[in-house]
């Protein structure tokens, strides 16, 4: 009874909070359209502080941000917003004109050969859909060599024998893929650079040459922490170290 009793007040409690979140949500949306936009980023970052974390309130934060000419925010909360809907028109064509706004012009080297096609092939599904897919043929494999152990058949039998096995090659080459995707995501640590301009370092430490400088809203990956610097990596392979206050990383919920 009392542990029914908690649950019906967590029930309530979020209830009550999601209610106010939509009309918080409402209200910055409102201001927004007023051209109202540091009192709507106000209201949208009252939602966040609630814990609530959505593609459409990043979206919606990273306009106003847009709109106030803070590079480095709309850029980070439109990555964000990615993060949650990467598929999203809307977003992947306003990221484009907040970066329009940013100084430093980083080439991407392009991935080529083997290494694409691996590449391509493992994010045509999440890590989720990865591992189901697995799953699902193992089970095919099951009832596929029952169908084989119980046939009388030689003709079935062998049609179910050759299907059951292909079905236990195919799971095994998703569960690999299930991993390698496992893998990607969890090497993936995109950051922001914040700092109107961060002297990246070639060692972590103050005293250490400067190997070059990047402006705010530059995109980065993190490789590495050490201390209060963390070791970052460009598009086009460059690397060296900054504060960690210069960068803002991304996957941060």
């Amino acid at each position: 009874m009392k542990q029914l009793f908690h649950i019906l007040i967590l029930f309530i409690s979020t209830s009550a909070s999601y209610a106010q979140n939509e009309a918080l949500f409402k209200e910055a949306n409102s201001l927004y359209n007023e051209a109202n936009y540091a009192e709507a980023l106000d209201k949208y970052e009252s939602i966040l502080d609630t814990q609530e974390h959505s593609a459409e309130l990043y979206f919606n934060m990273a306009n106003a941000h847009y709109k106030l000419n803070h590079i480095a925010p709309s850029i980070y909360y439109y990555e964000k917003a990615l993060l949650l809907k990467p598929r999203d028109k809307d977003i992947q064509n306003n990221i484009a004109y907040a970066r329009n706004m940013t100084i430093d012009a980083i080439e991407v080297i392009p991935e080529v050969g083997f290494s694409k096609l691996i590449k391509t092939i493992t994010n045509t599904f999440s890590f989720n859909n990865w591992a189901k897919l697995s799953v699902a043929l193992v089970v095919m494999f099951v009832i596929l060599f029952l169908g084989y152990y119980f046939s009388h058949s030689t003709a079935k039998k062998r049609v179910a024998f050759v299907t059951s096995l292909l079905c236990l090659l195919l799971a095994c080459v998703a569960f690999a893929f299930a991993f390698h995707k496992y893998d990607l995501v969890e090497k993936d640590q995109p950051a922001i650079v914040f700092a109107q301009e961060a002297q990246v370092k070639s060692e972590p430490n103050l005293r250490s040459p400067e190997a070059f400088k990047l402006h705010e809203g530059t995109k980065v990956q993190v490789l590495d922490t050490v201390s209060n610097w963390k070791k970052i990596q460009l598009s086009d392979g460059k690397m060296g170290w900054v504060l960690n206050e210069d960068i803002k990383m991304l996957k941060v919920f």
